[in-house]
Protein backbone atom coordinates (compact mmCIF):
# COMPACT_ATOMS: atom_id res chain seq x y z
CA UNK A 1 0.00 0.00 0.00
CA UNK A 2 2.97 2.84 0.95
CA UNK A 3 4.39 2.04 -2.92
CA UNK A 4 1.01 2.90 -4.15
CA UNK A 5 0.86 5.75 -1.89
CA UNK A 6 4.41 7.29 -3.08
CA UNK A 7 2.62 7.21 -6.31
CA UNK A 8 0.25 9.54 -6.08
CA UNK A 9 -0.43 12.73 -8.63
CA UNK A 10 -2.61 15.71 -8.16
CA UNK A 11 -3.74 18.04 -10.09
CA UNK A 12 -6.31 21.19 -9.82
CA UNK A 13 -9.56 21.03 -11.08
CA UNK A 14 -10.80 24.76 -11.59
CA UNK A 15 -10.14 26.68 -8.66
CA UNK A 16 -12.02 25.12 -6.18
CA UNK A 17 -10.80 21.17 -5.85
CA UNK A 18 -7.82 18.91 -6.47
CA UNK A 19 -7.88 15.53 -7.89
CA UNK A 20 -5.48 13.16 -6.38
CA UNK A 21 -5.37 10.30 -8.97
CA UNK A 22 -4.17 6.40 -7.57
CA UNK A 23 -3.37 5.10 -10.80
CA UNK A 24 -4.67 4.15 -14.31
CA UNK A 25 -6.08 0.78 -13.39
CA UNK A 26 -9.64 -0.24 -11.64
CA UNK A 27 -8.91 -2.46 -9.12
CA UNK A 28 -10.05 -3.43 -5.21
CA UNK A 29 -6.53 -2.38 -3.54
CA UNK A 30 -6.94 0.96 -5.48
CA UNK A 31 -10.60 0.65 -4.04
CA UNK A 32 -9.26 0.36 -0.72
CA UNK A 33 -6.56 2.98 -0.90
CA UNK A 34 -9.62 5.23 -1.78
CA UNK A 35 -11.74 4.10 0.99
CA UNK A 36 -8.92 4.81 3.50
CA UNK A 37 -8.46 8.08 2.22
CA UNK A 38 -12.37 9.63 2.09
CA UNK A 39 -12.52 8.08 5.69
CA UNK A 40 -9.18 9.91 7.03
CA UNK A 41 -10.99 13.17 5.38
CA UNK A 42 -14.35 12.60 7.44
CA UNK A 43 -12.80 12.13 10.40
CA UNK A 44 -9.40 14.37 9.99
CA UNK A 45 -10.68 17.21 7.81
CA UNK A 46 -8.75 20.54 7.17
CA UNK A 47 -10.15 24.15 7.10
CA UNK A 48 -11.37 25.11 3.71
CA UNK A 49 -12.89 21.55 3.11
CA UNK A 50 -15.91 20.89 1.83
CA UNK A 51 -16.49 17.67 0.47
CA UNK A 52 -15.02 14.92 -1.52
CA UNK A 53 -16.07 12.29 -4.60
CA UNK A 54 -14.67 9.18 -4.91
CA UNK A 55 -14.46 7.42 -8.29
CA UNK A 56 -12.42 4.20 -9.49
CA UNK A 57 -9.01 5.82 -9.68
CA UNK A 58 -9.73 9.23 -8.26
CA UNK A 59 -10.20 11.00 -4.85
CA UNK A 60 -11.83 14.71 -5.86
CA UNK A 61 -11.00 17.54 -2.62
CA UNK A 62 -13.41 19.86 -3.02
CA UNK A 63 -12.30 23.25 -0.91
CA UNK A 64 -13.00 27.11 -0.39
CA UNK A 65 -10.33 28.88 -2.27
CA UNK A 66 -10.52 31.83 -0.35
CA UNK A 67 -9.73 30.28 2.92
CA UNK A 68 -6.72 27.86 1.96
CA UNK A 69 -5.09 27.85 -0.93
CA UNK A 70 -3.93 25.01 -3.75
CA UNK A 71 -0.66 24.45 -2.55
CA UNK A 72 -1.29 24.52 1.04
CA UNK A 73 -4.41 21.88 0.12
CA UNK A 74 -2.10 19.25 -1.37
CA UNK A 75 0.59 19.58 1.37
CA UNK A 76 -2.06 18.70 3.40
CA UNK A 77 -3.00 15.97 1.73
CA UNK A 78 0.41 14.49 1.12
CA UNK A 79 0.72 14.55 5.25
CA UNK A 80 -2.28 12.92 5.30
CA UNK A 81 -1.33 9.99 2.89
CA UNK A 82 1.75 9.59 4.68
CA UNK A 83 -0.46 9.43 7.63
CA UNK A 84 -2.67 6.51 6.11
CA UNK A 85 -0.19 4.68 4.49
CA UNK A 86 1.91 4.53 7.88
CA UNK A 87 -1.12 3.12 9.68
CA UNK A 88 -3.67 1.30 7.10
CA UNK A 89 -6.77 0.18 7.78
CA UNK A 90 -8.96 -2.29 5.55
CA UNK A 91 -11.92 -0.26 5.31
CA UNK A 92 -15.32 -1.50 6.52
CA UNK A 93 -18.13 -1.71 4.53
CA UNK A 94 -21.94 -3.02 4.61
CA UNK A 95 -23.56 -5.91 2.94
CA UNK A 96 -26.17 -4.30 0.85
CA UNK A 97 -29.07 -7.10 -0.24
CA UNK A 98 -31.15 -6.28 -3.32
CA UNK A 99 -34.14 -8.37 -4.60
CA UNK A 100 -34.78 -8.43 -8.11
CA UNK A 101 -37.16 -9.85 -10.34
CA UNK A 102 -35.74 -11.10 -13.42
CA UNK A 103 -36.99 -11.16 -16.93
CA UNK A 104 -40.25 -10.84 -17.93
CA UNK A 105 -41.87 -7.37 -18.49
CA UNK A 106 -39.14 -6.79 -15.39
CA UNK A 107 -36.35 -7.71 -17.31
CA UNK A 108 -37.23 -7.66 -21.17
CA UNK A 109 -33.58 -7.97 -22.17
CA UNK A 110 -32.81 -11.35 -20.24
CA UNK A 111 -32.80 -13.83 -23.16
CA UNK A 112 -30.80 -11.45 -25.43
CA UNK A 113 -27.89 -11.57 -22.95
CA UNK A 114 -29.11 -15.25 -22.62
CA UNK A 115 -28.51 -16.06 -26.34
CA UNK A 116 -25.32 -13.64 -26.06
CA UNK A 117 -23.65 -15.86 -23.85
CA UNK A 118 -25.28 -19.15 -25.21
CA UNK A 119 -26.72 -19.69 -21.81
CA UNK A 120 -30.09 -20.37 -20.28
CA UNK A 121 -31.94 -17.35 -18.71
CA UNK A 122 -31.80 -19.10 -15.57
CA UNK A 123 -28.21 -19.76 -15.85
CA UNK A 124 -27.75 -16.05 -16.54
CA UNK A 125 -30.09 -15.17 -13.33
CA UNK A 126 -27.99 -17.72 -11.36
CA UNK A 127 -24.44 -16.23 -12.95
CA UNK A 128 -25.98 -13.00 -11.71
CA UNK A 129 -26.75 -13.34 -8.27
CA UNK A 130 -23.85 -15.03 -7.40
CA UNK A 131 -21.34 -12.98 -6.70
CA UNK A 132 -20.79 -9.88 -4.27
CA UNK A 133 -20.30 -7.03 -5.74
CA UNK A 134 -18.23 -3.84 -4.81
CA UNK A 135 -19.88 -0.56 -5.46
CA UNK A 136 -16.83 1.50 -7.02
CA UNK A 137 -18.42 4.77 -7.01
CA UNK A 138 -21.83 6.89 -7.50
CA UNK A 139 -22.47 8.58 -10.73
CA UNK A 140 -24.39 9.01 -13.88
CA UNK A 141 -27.41 9.63 -11.98
CA UNK A 142 -28.21 10.38 -8.24
CA UNK A 143 -28.01 7.23 -6.64
CA UNK A 144 -26.48 4.85 -9.45
CA UNK A 145 -23.95 2.20 -7.62
CA UNK A 146 -21.05 1.22 -10.61
CA UNK A 147 -20.36 -2.49 -8.98
CA UNK A 148 -17.68 -4.48 -10.13
CA UNK A 149 -17.71 -8.42 -9.84
CA UNK A 150 -19.85 -9.54 -13.11
CA UNK A 151 -18.74 -12.66 -14.19
CA UNK A 152 -17.17 -12.54 -17.16
CA UNK A 153 -19.66 -15.04 -18.77
CA UNK A 154 -22.19 -12.82 -19.09
CA UNK A 155 -20.57 -9.73 -20.28
CA UNK A 156 -22.80 -8.00 -22.95
CA UNK A 157 -23.07 -5.29 -25.29
CA UNK A 158 -25.29 -2.53 -25.15
CA UNK A 159 -28.21 -2.14 -26.46
CA UNK A 160 -27.97 -0.96 -30.84
CA UNK A 161 -30.37 1.70 -29.85
CA UNK A 162 -30.85 3.13 -26.38
CA UNK A 163 -34.42 2.94 -24.87
CA UNK A 164 -35.79 6.60 -24.48
CA UNK A 165 -37.25 5.79 -20.66
CA UNK A 166 -36.32 2.94 -18.64
CA UNK A 167 -38.36 2.97 -15.09
CA UNK A 168 -36.45 3.63 -11.82
CA UNK A 169 -35.10 -0.18 -10.25
CA UNK A 170 -33.63 -1.58 -13.40
CA UNK A 171 -30.95 -3.51 -13.34
CA UNK A 172 -28.81 -3.80 -16.26
CA UNK A 173 -25.60 -5.19 -17.89
CA UNK A 174 -23.48 -3.70 -20.31
CA UNK A 175 -20.12 -4.65 -20.69
CA UNK A 176 -18.22 -6.18 -17.63
CA UNK A 177 -20.29 -3.80 -15.48
CA UNK A 178 -23.93 -4.70 -13.94
CA UNK A 179 -25.74 -1.53 -12.48
CA UNK A 180 -29.14 -0.40 -10.56
CA UNK A 181 -30.83 2.47 -12.04
CA UNK A 182 -32.23 5.04 -9.70
CA UNK A 183 -34.56 6.99 -11.77
CA UNK A 184 -36.78 6.73 -14.73
CA UNK A 185 -33.84 7.62 -17.43
CA UNK A 186 -32.66 7.06 -20.75
CA UNK A 187 -30.28 3.94 -21.24
CA UNK A 188 -28.37 1.74 -23.33
CA UNK A 189 -27.87 -0.79 -20.94
CA UNK A 190 -29.49 -4.45 -21.13
CA UNK A 191 -31.95 -4.31 -18.68
CA UNK A 192 -32.10 -7.78 -17.08
CA UNK A 193 -34.80 -7.16 -14.10
CA UNK A 194 -36.06 -4.61 -11.62
CA UNK A 195 -35.94 -4.32 -7.68
CA UNK A 196 -38.72 -2.29 -5.66
CA UNK A 197 -35.81 -0.90 -3.73
CA UNK A 198 -35.36 3.03 -4.10
CA UNK A 199 -31.47 3.58 -4.58
CA UNK A 200 -32.51 7.51 -4.46
CA UNK A 201 -35.33 9.49 -2.73
CA UNK A 202 -34.67 12.98 -1.60
CA UNK A 203 -36.82 12.83 1.72
CA UNK A 204 -34.33 10.33 3.03
CA UNK A 205 -31.83 11.78 5.56
CA UNK A 206 -28.89 9.95 3.38
CA UNK A 207 -30.82 10.51 -0.07
CA UNK A 208 -28.63 7.61 -1.66
CA UNK A 209 -29.15 3.90 -0.78
CA UNK A 210 -25.85 3.10 -1.95
CA UNK A 211 -22.31 4.29 -1.56
CA UNK A 212 -18.77 3.64 -2.16
CA UNK A 213 -17.73 0.64 -0.49
CA UNK A 214 -20.71 -1.31 -0.16
CA UNK A 215 -21.02 -4.63 -1.45
CA UNK A 216 -24.18 -5.72 -2.81
CA UNK A 217 -25.83 -9.20 -2.93
CA UNK A 218 -28.24 -9.41 -5.09
CA UNK A 219 -31.70 -11.59 -4.71
CA UNK A 220 -34.41 -13.41 -7.36
CA UNK A 221 -37.39 -12.92 -6.06
CA UNK A 222 -41.34 -13.72 -7.82
CA UNK A 223 -42.72 -11.23 -9.76
CA UNK A 224 -45.44 -11.65 -6.75
CA UNK A 225 -43.21 -10.86 -4.16
CA UNK A 226 -42.00 -7.48 -6.44
CA UNK A 227 -46.08 -6.47 -6.87
CA UNK A 228 -46.19 -6.27 -2.92
CA UNK A 229 -43.26 -4.79 -2.29
CA UNK A 230 -43.91 -1.83 -4.16
CA UNK A 231 -47.86 -0.97 -3.21
CA UNK A 232 -46.29 -1.90 0.57
CA UNK A 233 -43.45 1.03 -0.03
CA UNK A 234 -40.52 -1.58 0.73
CA UNK A 235 -37.31 0.53 0.38
CA UNK A 236 -38.15 3.75 1.81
Amino acid sequence: MNSTFKDVRFYPLGDTAIVACLGDEISNPTHDMIQCICNYLEEYSFEGFTEYVPAFTTVTIFYDPITVSYQSVQSHLEEMLAEVAAHPEKPASRIVEIPVVYGGIWGPDLEIVAAHANLTAAAVISLHTEPEYLVHMIGFAPGFPYLAGLNEKIASPRRAVPRAAIAAGSVGIAGNQTGVYPIETPAGWQIIGRTALRLFDVNRDEPTLLRAGDRVRFVAVEDRAFEISNKSGYGN
